[in-house]
């Protein structure tokens, strides 16, 4: 006989002290659903990752609205066995940059997901606009743990003032309001830490960690009562969830473990000299070479373990920041911004483009693992929207007339997916006020230079 217990959607795990958020069960319901109902509606994420200096655009577009699905660019082949639940816009308008035309790259992320100019009469402080991820963060941030998640690959530290502007515009998307940026962890641990409740503030009283292996095999203890509740799928789906999570927290500790040894190396220490009693490297820096995926996919990771908890609902991911990144795992030491000034030289466009491929191959990675995870009547991927694109059409040229996006995941039933629509009309500003629209998000007014709403991206 069919069990019909129905636990509330914020049981944890718990051990020790400890403890680790469920992803959703088929006998859960969401904590913000209406009393009284059995029946459950997964929430919409929303989330968005960046690349800089725009793409090759023949490498990237398809060439028509039928070849979309079967035969994809090349830029797009790691999406291939997803390309049903993602859709191209092309068409898009970045915002006309006048009268900071001598800043191309300290806006091309700035007004990413603001749609809006920074004030031009206090360039040398931020003042720009609330940007969207943080206006989906105000209305449902109060539901979960974290408001909002920000990630990045790089240091927000970028040096540098086109046009006397303020120098945080180069590497910073989310702004929670007009005057403040939100900064982005670089760090997995520090990720780790935020996800699953550690206190990292000083004088605080940090937590056991919830992922050390000890650790979890205590919460996986008093699991046990829990397991025996639930019906079978969700049982699996426990198993998956924890394994999952221990995954990440090996590949992260493998990152550390090698970090340490390449210091100590440095350092005129041998490794297999190395006593306990060592002092640790004071400073673990994310490389910039050549382990970029590793550390690109297992922030990605940590994205869909955010979301498959409920921890949070909107997140951000700045992938690389304009200027000085380099891709050595690629082959070569070339720096991406020189190599989008190529003058059409085919070498360099053959860099660019291997560049394009590989920073959406990592958001193909993000994808596929949303894809492959059940939640509900479907995927999580069904519940997400997740937009990939760049603050440039054409990094030579710094053109902004056709930005290059791709949007994944269903949004709970509201985005047609599956097409590409080759004469979108309509700027960023509109594709984000569409976006927040199909997430449940009320606007009292469109975003940043938006004057409507993209309804061919929406289903009906």
């Amino acid at each position: 006989m069919a069990s019909h217990h129905h636990i509330d959607r914020r049981t944890c795990l718990r051990g020790l002290g400890a403890s680790l958020a469920l992803p959703l069960f088929e006998t859960m319901g969401w904590a913000d659903a209406a009393k009284g109902k059995t029946s459950y509606k997964p929430p919409v994420r929303l989330s968005f990752m960046y690349m800089p200096h725009g793409v090759i655009m023949d490498q990237f577009w398809p060439t028509t609205p039928e070849s979309f699905l079967e035969s994809p660019p090349p830029a797009l082949e790691s999406l291939r066995s997803v390309l049903d639940q993602c859709m191209l816009m092309k068409g898009i308008t970045g915002i006309p940059i006048a009268p900071f035309n001598g800043a191309p790259h300290a806006l091309e992320l700035s007004t990413w997901l603001t749609a809006q100019l920074p004030d031009s009469n206090t360039r040398n402080r931020i003042n720009i606009a609330i940007s969207a991820d943080q206006i989906a963060a105000n209305y449902v941030g109060g539901l979960t743990s974290l408001p909002s998640l920000e990630l990045a690959t790089m240091p927000q530290t970028h040096k540098e003032n086109q046009e006397g502007l303020n120098e945080g515009y180069y590497s910073h998307c989310s702004f929670r309001s007009p005057t403040q940026a939100v900064p982005a962890e670089t760090n997995p641990r520090s990720v780790l830490n935020r996800l699953f409740g550690k206190s990292d503030k000083p004088g605080g009283t940090a937590q056991s960690n919830p992922l050390e292996r000890q650790m979890l095999d205590l919460v996986i203890d008093g699991a046990k009562d829990l397991r025996r509740r639930l019906p079978q799928n969700d049982q699996h789906k426990l198993d998956e969830y924890l394994d999952s999570v221990r995954a990440v927290e090996r590949r992260i500790a493998a990152i550390e473990y090698r970090q340490k040894e390449a210091a100590l190396e440095k350092a005129g220490v041998s490794a297999s000299r190395r006593k306990s009693s060592d002092s640790p490297p004071i400073e673990i820096k994310i490389p910039e070479g050549d382990k970029r995926s590793e550390y690109m996919q297992v922030m990605c990771d940590l994205n869909v373990l955010a979301f498959q908890t409920d921890t949070t609902r909107v997140s951000t991911y700045i992938g690389s920041t304009p200027n000085g990144v380099s891709y050595p795992e690629l082959g070569f030491k070339d720096e991406h911004h020189s190599q989008t000034h190529h003058n059409n030289r085919p070498e360099q466009v053959s860099k660019v483009a291997s560049i394009t491929k590989f920073n959406i191959d990592q958001f193909a990675y993000m994808v596929k693992k949303m894809a492959s995870l059940r939640e509900g009547d479907g995927t999580l991927l069904d519940n997400c929207i997740m937009m990939w694109g760049s603050g440039l059409e054409d990094g030579n040229k710094h053109s902004r007339e056709n930005l290059p996006f791709i949007i994944a995941g269903k949004g709970g039933g509201s985005l047609n997916t599956g097409r590409f629509f080759a004469n979108t009309k309509g700027n960023q500003g509109d594709l984000l006020t569409t976006l927040l629209a199909c997430a449940g998000i009320p606007l009292d007014r469109p975003i940043g230079i938006a004057t409507k709403q993209i309804k061919e991206m929406m289903k009906v």
